[in-house]
């Protein structure tokens, strides 16, 4: 019997995914479990529709973020910390320190574990830092530490 799995079920498929299994387990587990439904040919437009629609919003999210990579390559975060001789900070700069400047002076809402910052900042000037804004798209800030 071909079933449409409605969730993933360990050892035999994941949600979304058109299976051929034994009749009696399609019967007895799958379809009494609400874990799948018989892959009918109104079932299977619906997943088409489905799988349709999720395709579109992740194209979506993709444009999204280069938009938000276009922003930011654009802008400069400042932020300001104490420092010593040579220009050298008391402390360091995190990405958390990162993500709360751009949240809260630039509007910009994003994860401090998108912040791919090898080292915390620990001296003045400009550092380019990476941020993943989505799994393809990769964008630049430009952060400037300046004496306080």
């Amino acid at each position: 019997m071909k079933v449409i799995f409605k969730q993933d079920v360990k050892g035999k498929g994941k949600q979304d995914e058109v299976k051929n299994v034994s009749d009696g387990y399609a019967r007895n587990y799958l379809l009494k479990n609400n874990l799948a439904e018989e892959a009918t040919p109104g079932n299977m437009k619906a997943l088409e529709a489905r799988q349709k629609k999720q395709q579109q919003q992740a194209e979506e999210e993709k444009k999204e973020a280069e938009l938000l990579k276009n922003e930011l390559a654009d802008s400069t975060v400042e932020i300001s910390a104490k420092s010593g001789d040579g220009g050298r900070l008391f402390g360091s700069v995190t990405s958390k320190h990162i993500a709360d400047v751009l949240k809260k002076d630039y509007g910009y809402k994003i994860d401090k574990r998108k912040i791919e910052l090898d080292n915390p900042i620990r001296a003045l000037g400009y550092t380019d830092v990476p941020v993943k804004l989505h799994p393809d798209v990769t964008g630049i800030i430009k952060v400037h530490i300046v004496e306080k």
